[in-house]
Parts: C-alpha cells; sequence; structure tokens
C-alpha cells in the first residue's frame, strides 16, 4: 500500500479550485454529484476492501476523489469517463497528487456503456460513484461484459441501493434486483449524507455490495432468455405471471404451461420469485430451449428498461 500523504486526497477548497480551473460545473444531464469529502472516499474504499493486488475499475471518476483513494490501496486503477474536460484534466491531477502512483493509473475515455475492452491485467474490482442517471445500466453492463470483476462496491440513490438488494417479497423487489443477482450476491453496505457531495443532491445515497456468484445460476437458458422473462414478468408487476408472461409466450395458456412446468403457480406474481425460478420458466418457454443449447451468462446485453436514477 502507497505511503502518501494525508493531503494527497482531495478535500472541498480543491475540488471546487480544480472545477473553477477548468470551467467545470456538474450537470444534471450526466447526473454529476462530485464527492468533497476526504474520510467519506476513504469510507467506501475500506467498505469494498480493495486489496494491494486488486485491478480496480473506476466508472465516472469526475476531478478525481475517489480515484485517489483508491490508487492508496490498489495495485492500479482504470478510470472510465465519459466527460471530454474531467478526461483529459484527471491524468494531471493524479500527476501532481499522487506522483509515485501515476504510472498505476489508467484513463479509457468514453462512455462506460461502450466499454468492451480495458487497457492492462483484467479487473478484479469495480468501485465507483454512479451517475444518477445511468446508475443500474451502468452496473449491469460491466459485470456482464468484465466476468473476472469478482466485487463491486457502488454508491447509488439510496432508493436505488434498496431496489438492488431486495429479496423476492420485498415491495421494491423488480428488475434492479433479478438481474443484479443473476451476476452476484447484493446487499446494501452503508448510507451516504447529501452533505459530502458537491452540488448537494436532493436525495440520499446508499453503497451497495455485489460480490459475484462463485457458481453461476445452473440453466440451459441464456442470460438474456432469463432477462427476457424478467423484463415481461414486472412489466405488468401488478398481473398474475399467467396474464404479464403471455406476451413473452405467445398466449396466455403457453404461459401458464411454462409456469405449470417449472413448478411455478400461475396465480404468482414476479415480485415472489428468484432468479433461479425466473430462470426455470425461460427454460420452459414452449418451442424455444432445447437441452444443452445456451448458458449461463450467454446472450448479448440485457438491461433494466426502467433503472431509475443513481446517486453519482
Amino acid at each position: 500500500m502507497s505511503t502518501t500523504e494525508p493531503d494527497a486526497l482531495l478535500g472541498p477548497a480543491d475540488i471546487r479550485e480544480l472545477a473553477a480551473a477548468l470551467g467545470v460545473r456538474p450537470t444534471k444531464q450526466r447526473g454529476q454529484n462530485f464527492v468533497i469529502d476526504a474520510n467519506t472516499v476513504r469510507r467506501i474504499v475500506r467498505t469494498a476492501e480493495v486489496r494491494p493486488d486488486d485491478v480496480v475499475v473506476e466508472v465516472g471518476p469526475g476531478l478525481g476523489s475517489l480515484t485517489l483513494a483508491l490508487l492508496e490501496a490498489a495495485d492500479r486503477v482504470v478510470a472510465v469517463e465519459i466527460d471530454d474536460v474531467l478526461a483529459a484534466a484527471l491524468p494531471t491531477t493524479v500527476a501532481a497528487r499522487m506522483p509515485e502512483r501515476a504510472d498505476r493509473f489508467a484513463l479509457v475515455h468514453s462512455d462506460a456503456m461502450l466499454v468492451r475492452e480495458l487497457p492492462g491485467p483484467a479487473p478484479t474490482a469495480l468501485v465507483a460513484n454512479l451517475p444518477y442517471n445511468v446508475a443500474v445500466p451502468v452496473l449491469l453492463t460491466m459485470l456482464e461484459r468484465f466476468p473476472s470483476i469478482e466485487r463491486t462496491l457502488v454508491m447509488v440513490q439510496a432508493e436505488v441501493a434498496d431496489r438492488l438488494a431486495a429479496r423476492p417479497g420485498n415491495k421494491v423487489y423488480g428488475v434492479p434486483s433479478v438481474k443484479a443477482g443473476w451476476y452476484a450476491d447484493v446487499k446494501r453496505a452503508g448510507a451516504i449524507g447529501r452533505n459530502v457531495f458537491w452540488p448537494a443532491p436532493n436525495v440520499d445515497s446508499g453503497l451497495v455490495s455485489l460480490v459475484r456468484r462463485t457458481e453461476p445460476v445452473m440453466t440451459r437458458a441464456s442470460r438474456a432468455e432469463v432477462f427476457a422473462v424478467v423484463d415481461a414478468a414486472f412489466a405488468q408487476r401488478r398481473k398474475t405471471l399467467r396474464a404479464a408472461l403471455a406476451g413473452w409466450a405467445g398466449s396466455a395458456p403457453a404461459a401458464e404451461a411454462a409456469l405449470v412446468a417449472a413448478g411455478i403457480s400461475p396465480q404468482a406474481r414476479g415480485e415472489a420469485l428468484t432468479v433461479e425460478e425466473f430462470a426455470a420458466i425461460a427454460e420452459n418457454k414452449p418451442g424455444q430451449n432445447k437441452p444443452g443449447e445456451g448458458g449461463p451468462g450467454e446472450g448479448g446485453p440485457s438491461l433494466d428498461t426502467d433503472p431509475g436514477p443513481g446517486s453519482g
């Protein structure tokens, strides 16, 4: 671990000075809220259990508050930033404030939703203060495209954190809960107050921990096929699965047949089902799957259709 000086991290005055020099104002369009508290970013790194041998990918590094704290603890940090001005400035900030770690930092100037490869060794952890408006799609995309990521800790809007970590039967259990559960064991990992951000958001934030499953969901269905069932089930969440899955299956009787074959009551609703049960339904879609076709994690990206805001 690096023995950096305490003032290597960014405080409120540093953040505002950097932003002023760059002519940067956080934008609602990109859901930007910059963390201005060094204790908070160190807490995030501790909660993420970042190890000295970790290769950490960070999405939306902004002015570099969390980036610097990650560089203190990890072997290497790869930051993905879409904003032209912020992407151009971040390597300079790292070199100025943590010169002895600058060669362990890499920047990818891109939209995280478009990134399919990262420079250097495969990432082992994802730690990010995710932007308000794309939190869930970005999270699911990164987990799908980079299977080497074992541990994830993201800061998102508290409401989204609750949804991601919800269990079957919970009133906020839905598409994000099931899809995140396809990849990982998910849990809430703490709360973050509003006063550590600039500008201060109108919502509270929460930390979510995701530890990748050691064994994938056992199913003949592909990930895309399972996610299609999930999307259909929650598109009309007040309806029974027999009715909600009618379009997916081709008709209500076909949906009922798939449900019965999967051992699930046609009168059940989506919020009661585990990811394994959704997979069982996908396997039994009439005329869809044959034994041996598809496998865990196969298929193209299938993202949350109603991601909601996440706190960044």
